[in-house]
């Protein structure tokens, strides 16, 4: 028993300094990129002269640094308000991740159809899909739906000529919750200045919380995918799919894709023929699924 003291304490001792690195890794590879990199590298600094100062025995500045460092934490609360709420929320988002997999049947094939569609027209559209993290918030800052979530639905609010295809559509499950929503606009320095609203508005929200934006450029048709603050650009029809599958943590079966030909940014005529289309791809694909369901 005597020789499994030390151990133990020597054990505990590494098992403190593993846990210790391992958030400091963690809070770091967080930050790296962001606003708050070049902030921290700026704190570390002066913490740096204070420190100088100290063992210089600057009475003056260490009279100084004695008052104001109370007062420092709440300035720092304040400062770095956004990655705090950022690191828990991915603290939270991990630990409803260990609970378990996300629930299954909800498809959200309507979306890939929509952004299809979107990118062919060259209309700009902004969908933002909830998960563990409410969106209530933001929900309130558009004009509230509760509709059943459909590419019919959706191909209609982003028309350019319907009153609500300015803004963001918040989907919650299998529900269209708002369109017209507000969101916040990502400050983060490194992202490209070729960037416009739509994009950064995208990527504020994924940085706020860990919801997944699909943004379709209205002035290229491409289709992007923001998730956790990062943004991936250029995506095929495909690869949207799966990456949603991926960060949904469910199977979504391919779907025949409408095509469409070349029409006018304001010509509305090709977007409704399009979303026929897509309805009576759409009702094919559930005939077929009965037809072929085992009894």
């Amino acid at each position: 028993m005597q020789m499994m003291a030390p151990w133990s304490r020597v054990s505990f001792t590494v098992l403190d300094i593993l846990l210790v690195a391992g958030i400091i890794y963690e809070v770091l590879v967080m930050i790296r990129g962001t606003r708050a990199a070049p902030m921290l590298a700026g704190l570390a600094a002066v913490a740096a002269a204070f420190y100088l100062a100290r063992i210089g025995e600057l009475v003056t500045l260490n009279w100084l640094v004695g008052h104001l460092l109370p007062y420092v934490v709440f300035a720092l609360i304040v400062v770095f308000q956004s990655e705090i709420r950022h690191v828990l929320s991915d603290v939270g988002r991990r630990v409803s991740f260990l609970r378990g997999p996300a629930v299954e049947g909800d498809s959200y094939d309507d979306i890939v159809l929509a952004a299809n569609l979107f990118s062919q027209h060259q209309t700009g559209a902004l969908i933002v899909i909830e998960r563990e993290i409410g969106l209530r918030t933001y929900i309130e800052s558009g004009v509230a739906m509760d509709a059943r979530l459909s590419y019919d639905l959706l191909a209609t609010i982003f028309r350019p000529s319907a009153p609500l295809h300015d803004g963001a559509v918040i989907i919650q499950k299998d529900r269209l919750a708002a369109a017209a929503c507000f969101l916040p606009l990502s400050m983060n320095p490194v992202l490209s200045t070729q960037m416009g609203t739509r994009h950064r508005a995208g990527i504020g929200i994924t940085e706020e919380t860990d919801a997944i934006a699909v943004i379709v450029s209205e002035e290229t048709g491409a289709i992007s995918v923001a998730v956790g603050g990062k943004i991936e650009r250029d995506l095929t029809v495909e690869h949207l799919r799966e990456v949603l599958s991926m960060e949904l943590r469910r199977y979504m079966s391919p779907v025949a894709l409408p095509t469409v030909g070349p029409q006018s940014d304001e010509s509305d005529g090709g977007q409704e023929s399009a979303l026929r289309a897509g309805a009576q791809m759409s009702a094919e694909g559930d005939g077929d699924a009965e037809r072929e369901r085992p009894l």
